[in-house]
């Protein structure tokens, strides 16, 4: 499944476009922390197997900086099918109410869950 969210309190930059700079790996990794907290405590912390932060995107503001995830699970038949909307809500009621993520703001109208 996708997840997409922006960030109001990381400013884009050039060096965000870049997989091999230093500000984008280490930019990754503490994404990657506060995306594992979320997932691993939601409904399907059991089955989650991890996300790949796939880019960093320029928001609106320009300053804003979007992010695009695709996350992983393990299919497991006792489990019901993956419901987006559940964890949507889920994910709105951890980062309390699309505002906060780790030390990063959220946009509150910019979190996306695709399955």
């Amino acid at each position: 499944f996708t997840l997409n969210f922006t960030l109001t309190n990381l400013r884009y930059t050039a060096d965000l476009k870049d997989p091999r700079s230093r500000r984008f790996i280490s930019t990754v990794k503490v994404i990657n922390h506060y995306i594992d907290l979320l997932l691993k405590s939601s409904s399907i912390g059991s089955v989650y197997t991890g996300c790949k932060l796939m880019r960093f995107r320029s928001g609106r503001p320009r300053d804003d900086t979007g992010i695009d995830t695709v996350c992983s699970y393990q299919a497991n038949a006792s489990l019901a099918k993956f419901n987006r909307e559940k964890l949507y809500h889920e994910l709105s009621t951890m980062t309390e109410g699309v505002t906060k993520l780790g030390h990063y703001t959220l946009d509150k109208n910019s979190l996306y869950v695709d399955g």
